[in-house]
């Protein structure tokens, strides 16, 4: 009975989420404020409601994507949006093409913040 409440209890300890949704505030959604240490104005956002997953606005658009990978990894799966245009589409393509390219998540209180090897940057903030 001991061996079997072990194995139950070591189980649930297993299913922990280790990606960025089991760390960072699933109630946020992170703005972004900056890329590559340039300022961003339109809006921008994700979120990481539940595991697995990551979602949020671009500045015309809804989008979502699986990102599965373990914290502090970040590698988001194929992005689903919608299709809409707007006077933004520029900064759009410029959010997704540098959301596309992120590798590692770090959370810092009300701070999310992406990079990649490269050097690129992207930095959220709670609203």
């Amino acid at each position: 009975m001991r061996l079997l409440s072990l194995i139950l209890v070591l189980g649930l300890l297993g299913c922990a989420d280790e990606t960025i949704s089991g760390y960072a505030d699933p109630n946020a959604t992170y703005r972004l404020v900056e890329i590559d240490n340039a300022p961003f104005k339109p809006r921008a956002t994700i979120a990481f409601r539940e595991e697995g997953r990551a979602s949020g606005a671009a500045p015309c658009n809804m989008w979502s994507a699986t990102q599965s990978v373990p914290y502090p990894w970040f590698e988001l799966g194929p992005i689903a949006a919608t299709r809409r245009a707007c006077p933004d589409l520029d900064a759009e393509a410029k959010f997704f093409d540098a959301l596309g390219q992120m590798t590692l998540v770090e959370v810092q209180g009300p701070v999310l913040i992406l990079t990649n090897d490269d050097g690129r940057e992207m930095v959220f903030e709670a609203e």
